[in-house]
């Protein structure tokens, strides 16, 4: 069925109103990032928010490309289908959704065709309404849409959750799928020995484990808590999110502002803060755990803030491209468009 995003004005009104009528912590002097966001930080993209912001902006461009929703496994589910060539089929992560990829879309529309669906309780794909989605049943979610639209064969690219997704479809359904690039993929050590280099690489994990993780224990264990304050508070849920957009005050403004509220705001509108979290719980039994070798052809593009080392991933993956970018993050799709769909071309155009 045919999808346009057209949001009432009377919630957009509501978001207004709540923006005016927020209450704003203190903060202790001279902590800057070192406690959570930074307080200015977030009352300046607040301001933005409230005075300068255009949703209706972002609903034009959005509604500029072919959209579809349908229901796979009794979950409605959202996506993009544009362009022409071959099928490509472009996971995002969290707390983003297909939206996170118009740029690279219009990069790659004249050699692919794009699927880019939203994944279920993110965004126009959500809530769920069952427990149960993990990595795993999304994949199988995935492998069935591109059923439903005739590609036998199709290439799928991942970032984030996108790339646990992609490699979980990919092993299940390894003769469909002509080549799996993916962006921020970690492989954990396992008692390898490591270069310096690769040692400095993986740093980015030892920082993430003692200082930036307590976001996905929270939503791995108590989701439905924090949903209630996230939904409730449209700022609250800006200070979420906003600190893996910001890097954790390390890259402030690498992202623009529009970028981050059009996806913060989708998720407000949609009222999905609360079940996009919940990947982390429903996903938390395939963490780390052991996974079986994947044949399939394998590219990795690796931007400074990845923990991506080539020799890990090779013993997961046939890893036959790999390459090391000087400049972009996590949100490479969003940060630096240009690089991730040339080294899409790169990689396909090997295949």
């Amino acid at each position: 069925m045919e999808f346009r995003a057209e949001v009432p004005q009377e919630e957009l009104d509501e978001l207004q109103r709540r923006l005016e009528a927020v209450r704003w912590p203190d903060q202790l002097p001279g902590v800057e990032w070192a406690y959570g966001v930074e307080l200015g930080r977030l009352r300046d993209l607040t301001e933005y928010w409230r005075t300068t912001y255009d949703w209706r902006r972002f609903e034009a461009r959005l509604n500029q490309y072919p959209q579809h929703v349908t229901e796979i496994d009794n979950q409605r589910v959202h996506y993009i289908r544009t362009g022409t060539g071959t099928p490509l089929l472009l996971l995002h992560g969290w707390p983003g959704s297909a939206s996170d990829y118009l740029d690279v879309i219009d990069a790659l529309a004249q050699d692919f065709t794009l699927v880019v669906p939203t994944m279920p309780g993110f965004g126009f794909s959500g809530p769920t309404n069952e427990t149960g989605w993990g990595t795993e049943r999304i994949a199988r979610a995935w492998i069935t849409l591109m059923e439903q639209l005739g590609y036998e064969r199709y290439g799928v690219h991942g970032y984030d959750w996108g790339a646990r997704i992609g490699p979980a479809l990919a092993r299940v359904v390894p003769d469909r799928v002509i080549g799996l690039h993916l962006d921020g993929y970690l492989a954990f050590p396992q008692g390898e020995e490591l270069t310096e280099a690769e040692q400095q690489r993986l740093g980015g994990l030892d920082r993430w484990q003692k200082e930036r993780s307590g976001y996905a224990a929270i939503q791995s264990t108590r989701p439905q808590t924090l949903a209630y304050a996230l939904t409730d508070s449209p700022v609250g849920q800006l200070a979420w999110n906003l600190e893996w957009y910001d890097d954790y005050g390390h890259r402030t403004g690498a992202i623009s502002n529009d970028n981050i509220l059009d996806s913060v705001t989708q998720t407000w509108l949609t009222g999905t803060a609360g079940s996009s979290g919940r990947i982390y719980r429903e996903a938390l039994s395939s963490w780390g755990a052991p996974t079986p070798y994947s044949r399939v052809k394998t590219g990795l593009a690796v931007f400074p803030t990845d923990s991506t080392v080539r020799k890990l991933v090779e013993r997961e993956f046939n890893v036959v491209h790999f390459t090391e970018f000087d400049r972009g993050g996590h949100f490479a799709a969003l940060e630096v468009p240009k690089l991730v769909a040339e080294d899409l071309h790169a990689f396909f155009s090997k295949l």
